[in-house]
């Protein structure tokens, strides 16, 4: 295998350092949901109880002691929960864009692998290809269909690697950011939960 990859040129070697780092970044971000996803399980639910209930200070540490996305929105919102329901919308506006730019961490580098390794790619069929026409040139044409077919495929196998690393790497990136939507909407309604409960009250 390492052979016939040596076959496609030095620009081999990037496009193989791309799939690995998409694959460290989409690792990396699956097992961060994952435990986000059993961190601020039912949270917003316990923190509204608590707040329906008077005991505002309990579902202040509840929220914090979550360590999740959700906890931080809500503990900010405690944080002035006594303030005009204007300012209090605006911070949990400026709390839940704050997260979800945190759990986008890395999604936009994921995106980018997979636009420049087809790039790369091309780029490496077309170097394979002006290198193949310069040796039947020093060949003064007199080329036969092998020699001619074995440059071919070398000089387009960088293509074809591209093209590999790229499509899952595409799909990774669109998974991710349909996890990143979902739980964008879970905050939205926790949101729309506490607000719901603090207006309640008054």
């Amino acid at each position: 295998m390492i052979e016939f990859l040596s076959k496609g040129g030095v620009l081999v070697v990037p496009i193989l350092l791309c799939s690995v780092l998409a694959l460290a970044i989409f690792a990396e971000r699956l097992i961060h949901f994952t435990r986000l996803k059993s961190r601020g399980a039912g949270l917003a639910e316990k923190v509204v109880a608590q707040i329906r209930k008077g005991n505002d200070q309990g579902a202040y540490e509840t929220a914090i002691q979550s360590r999740s996305p959700m906890g931080q929105v809500l503990s900010q919102a405690l944080g002035v929960r006594h303030q005009d329901r204007e300012i209090l919308e605006s911070v949990i506006t400026h709390a839940t864009d704050t997260e979800v730019r945190k759990l986008s961490s890395y999604t936009q580098a994921l995106a980018t692998i997979g636009n420049i390794a087809p790039l790369l790619g091309l780029l490496g069929t077309v170097i394979g290809m002006i290198k193949a026409f310069m040796v039947i040139q020093q060949m003064g044409g007199k080329v036969n269909a092998a020699v001619l077919a074995g440059g071919i495929w070398e000089a387009m196998l960088t293509t074809a690697l591209g093209l590999a690393v790229a499509l899952p790497t595409m799909v990774a990136h669109s998974y991710l950011i349909s996890r990143i939507e979902k739980y964008e909407a879970r905050l939205q309604e926790g949101a729309v939960a506490f607000l719901t409960a603090v207006a309640d009250r008054k």
